[in-house]
């Protein structure tokens, strides 16, 4: 493995780092939160023209930049930490992805460059709060988290050549505004049920979305109702669904590590700003050891989560193993079926949430007020967990996959 950044992904992070920096401050940020969509459309067409960022990951025969997901990742990144409001987690991270791993040579003709442009957003829908075990990070993905082929979730069912869905589905990531869902839905009843997934337009007849109040206001959330709904079959019937949502998984785990690592480091970077300026009894309060202690640990967990990330973030792009490998550590693990996106996310996870914590508390009585900003990371730390966690979840369902107790043994949480 090869610990350095190449040229290019050096100049995706400097050159997306001074975007954000000219058009994400924080009074841009609130602005755009307030507004119905819950993103800047601007920002979003900026990123899009001079970056590509839509697109970053997606093949240039429809017209992406032919990046893999390690350079998603770094963008996330940078993204991360201004909080930047934008579709880009749920289109360029969830969505797309699937239509590209799933979708017929139509489809993806028909899809894929829209959205490697910017003009076309996505969402990824599924029933409930299921979306970590939909993406196995938190447990195994069998299907029954789209309604198991009885009352609740999301139902398919064959309508002539077509199909209709009917259900509901919580906290789907930007799915008020995204103008296409990829909704996942049971068919065949209980008996003979499996999940696939179906592409619905956001104006369909029957849909009904309605923004949620969300913890993290940086991401939004729709509530959809699905009322006997016309849907298009993403890919052909016999898609491995379960198995793309796995795979799935890991990359984005890997993406939101990144992501939860850039708001970490700003977060100690402004801290550490902070301290240097506040004074008392006739000193700057970053000169007691004790704080310079409370910091230096935040710095260790930083930096820990930071490698850990970047290494889930090249581990989804270089998963073939090799002799050399098999023989290591990082082979059994592999030959176990484990994933290191999880045990990623959760690290990274655990260092935002501590660094937004100790960032709140040494900033005093204004850390805790509404109009200062140390509270939008930890809440953004504590979003997540809600979404693609809870941590001590991710590092148990790791455990439990790689078999780190014993065949056929789980871990209890």
């Amino acid at each position: 493995m090869d610990a350095g950044f190449t040229a290019e992904q050096d100049e995706i992070r400097r050159t997306l780092r001074e975007l954000l920096r000219k058009h994400c401050g924080p009074e841009e940020l609130r602005a755009a939160l307030d507004t119905p969509a819950g993103h800047d459309p601007t920002l979003w067409t900026a990123l899009a023209d001079r970056l590509g960022l839509p697109g970053l990951a997606l093949p240039e025969a429809y017209g992406g930049v032919g990046c893999s997901s390690t350079e998603l990742a770094l963008a996330a990144e940078e993204s991360g930490r201004v909080l930047a409001p934008s579709p880009f987690l749920a289109t360029c991270v969830l969505a797309a992805p699937l239509i590209l791993a799933l979708g017929t040579d139509a489809q993806r003709t028909t899809l894929l460059p829209r959205l490697a442009s910017g003009a076309l957003t996505a969402a990824l829908a599924v029933p409930g709060t299921a979306l970590a075990t939909a993406l196995a990070l938190t447990g195994d993905n069998g299907g029954e988290w789209a309604g198991g082929g009885r009352a609740g979730g999301v139902q398919a069912r064959r309508a002539g050549e077509g199909w209709r869905l009917y259900g509901e589905a919580g906290q789907v990531l930007d799915g008020h505004s995204a103008g296409l869902l990829v909704v996942a839905a049971h068919t065949g009843g209980f008996a003979r049920s499996r999940t696939r997934l179906f592409l619905v337009p956001g104006d369909a007849a029957g849909l009904v979305r309605v923004r949620q109040t969300a913890l993290d206001a940086t991401r939004p959330q729709a509530r959809l109702q699905i009322r006997d709904v016309e849907a298009e079959l993403l890919g052909a019937e016999d898609g491995d669904v379960l198995g793309a949502l796995s795979s799935l998984g890991d990359t984005a785990a890997a993406v939101l590590a990144c992501e939860a690592v850039g708001a970490a480091d700003r977060v100690l970077q402004r801290t550490v700003e902070y301290v240097k300026q506040r004074e008392q009894f006739g000193r700057a309060i970053g000169s007691f050891q004790a704080v310079k202690h409370r910091l230096a640990d935040v710095y260790v967990q930083v930096q820990a989560a930071r490698s850990a990330a970047y290494y889930a973030a090249w581990a989804s792009v270089n998963e073939s193993g090799g002799a050399a490998r098999s023989a290591s550590l990082e082979g059994r693990w592999r030959e176990t079926g484990g994933r290191v996106g999880g045990l990623a996310l959760a690290q990274a996870l655990e260092a935002l949430r501590g660094a937004a914590a100790e960032g709140i508390q040494l900033h005093g009585g204004i850390g805790f007020t509404w109009e200062h900003e140390a509270h939008l990371y930890f809440k953004r730390a504590s979003g997540d967990e809600l979404l693609f966690g809870p941590v001590h979840r991710l590092r148990a369902h790791a455990a439990d996959t790689a078999r780190l107790f014993g065949q056929g043994r789980e871990v209890t949480v």
